[in-house]
């Protein structure tokens, strides 16, 4: 890894820590589980944000800063040779996410296209507003269509990975710190309009009522506390490697801490604000209020693709805001989708790969593992399945690595050397060690509550493997990518590790 590519200043790394967080996640999956459940998912990802995710991104943006390698070689440091596997395995978590997110980078971009052509038929007489009355299916087989086996679709899927690597081969000053500072601050510009927008029109006020209104009944759910905590590692980044991979270029001098908190926090409101846009929108689009909380709680993938161009379609100028909202969606989901690239190039790096030649790797793994998850929604959704879950394996396998250096060594040693906030030793220490059986209990409690009908066998006693939402698809992913590592782990130190 170049240690002369670093980033410039704080807000440098700063703008990509809030691009690596705020992504697809904020505006497309968070709104959906708000709606699910609520103020009693609200309260419990924002209880994991401070005992799960801030100690875990503290852990990685420090582990990233003192070893300034990728995640397999930082790992293996911090922990021992024979361990190695713990960051193989986080690696190919992450890249099991970014194989698939690239797909919903994709989908904006389809979703940008059609706004923009709304925006043409306009100059034409043609108002989108009179083709959803006249089509009142159009958006939901405008969805279909596009989430599977959509050419379009996938074209523009491989236009998302060939636009990242190449701004990524340029390297982290001339790459990735240069497209955040552009992105970041009009990704948050867009999303205040937004916001404004939808509780302007009637009834949007109600979302809101919605979103925060806490229900005790939730708490019993055993997939609202996975679905929260998922949701807070998934859209802060926790457990992800991607901060490790970041803070790889800091500054010697940067301030662990304080970054990682403008990083969090960011993350949390930019969320908030996609939630307080979208819900509204719902609410201000259907025909009465249980109808509007009957269609949440449908947990709808599509939720966010359906939603916001009806919106938009019924306001004085929506078309306009439909590509301004799409346009957005797009921004966020192709900043977290640039650190998901630089994880695996810095691996290759390490490996002994240079940066420019690691551009044809990239490029094919990400086509080849990628295209099922274009081509077919189920084969994406069970890739949002599986990976979701594992970020809290790989969670577990960091806090590991924190648990074995020794919590409070760790912040003093690692932290607290150039930071000048500092949060308590006692409740770092406790949040690591609290964590580890909280993330195992999780795991056990979700793959228990049989969320396919068939777990772990089919009727006829064959390994479940193809079911969707089976555990047997999660083991066996899961199990390939372990036993992968622990076999090849001398190997892989040798290789990525020893003598660098």
């Amino acid at each position: 890894m170049d240690q002369q590519d670093q980033f410039t200043n704080r807000w440098g790394i700063i703008l990509a820590s809030l691009g690596m967080a705020i992504g697809a996640g904020n505006l497309w999956r968070f709104p959906r589980l708000a709606g699910q459940y609520g103020g009693s998912f609200i309260l419990l990802w924002l209880l994991f944000l401070l005992i799960w995710s801030i100690p875990l991104l503290l852990s990685e943006f420090a582990i990233g800063k003192k070893y300034k390698h990728g995640v397999i070689h930082s790992m293996s440091k911090v922990t021992s040779p024979g361990m190695t596997w713990m960051g193989f395995f986080i690696t190919f978590c992450t890249l099991g996410i970014a194989f698939y997110y690239s797909v919903v980078t994709a989908w904006s971009m389809q979703y940008l296209t059609l706004a923009v052509g709304n925006v043409v038929d306009t100059f034409r007489g043609i108002s989108f507003a009179d083709t959803l009355q006249q089509q009142p299916d159009f958006l939901q087989n405008q969805w279909t269509s596009i989430a599977n086996a959509n050419w379009v679709t996938i074209s523009m899927f491989v236009v998302v990975i060939l636009a990242g690597v190449l701004m990524l081969v340029k390297g982290i000053r001339e790459g990735l710190e240069r497209v955040n500072r552009i992105l970041i601050p009009t990704l948050f510009v867009l999303l205040i309009i937004i916001i404004f927008t939808a509780l302007s029109i009637e009834n949007g006020v109600l979302g809101l009522e919605y979103m925060f209104t806490f229900r005790v009944e939730y708490l019993k759910e055993p997939k609202v506390w996975i679905e929260a905590l998922s949701q807070s590692a998934w859209s802060t980044g926790a457990g992800w490697g991607l901060l490790m991979t970041i803070s790889a270029y800091s500054r010697k001098q940067e301030d662990v801490t304080l970054n990682t908190f403008i990083g969090a926090f960011g993350n949390n409101t930019a969320s908030l604000i996609a939630g307080m846009a979208i819900l509204p929108a719902v609410f201000a689009l259907a025909p009465n209020e249980a109808e509007a909380i009957s269609y949440l709680q449908q947990g709808n993938q599509a939720l966010t693709f359906n939603v916001i161009p009806d919106l938009f379609a019924r306001i004085p100028g929506g078309e306009y805001m439909a590509v301004m909202f799409f346009l957005t969606l797009l921004f966020a989901a192709f900043s977290s989708f640039l650190p998901m690239i630089e994880l695996f190039i810095s691996n290759l790096i390490d490996f002994g790969i240079p940066r420019k030649k690691t551009t044809y790797i990239v490029i094919v793994a990400f086509i080849a593992f990628g295209f099922p998850s274009a081509y077919n929604l189920d084969f994406f959704t069970n890739q949002d399945w599986v990976w979701g879950l594992g970020l809290i394996l790989s969670g577990f396998f960091i806090l590991f690595a924190v648990a074995k250096y020794n919590p409070l060594k760790f912040k003093e040693e690692l932290i607290d050397l150039d930071s000048d906030l500092r949060i308590n030793k006692w409740y770092f220490s406790i949040c690591i060690y609290l964590n580890l059986p909280i993330a195992l209990g999780l795991i056990y409690w979700w793959m228990s509550q049989g969320y396919s009908d068939s777990p772990w066998f089919t009727d006829s006693g064959t390994w479940n493997l193809l079911d969707v939402f089976s555990n047997a698809t999660i083991i066996t992913q899961w199990g390939s990518i372990l036993i992968l590592g622990i076999v090849l782990n001398k190997y892989i130190y040798q290789k990525m590790v020893a003598g660098k």
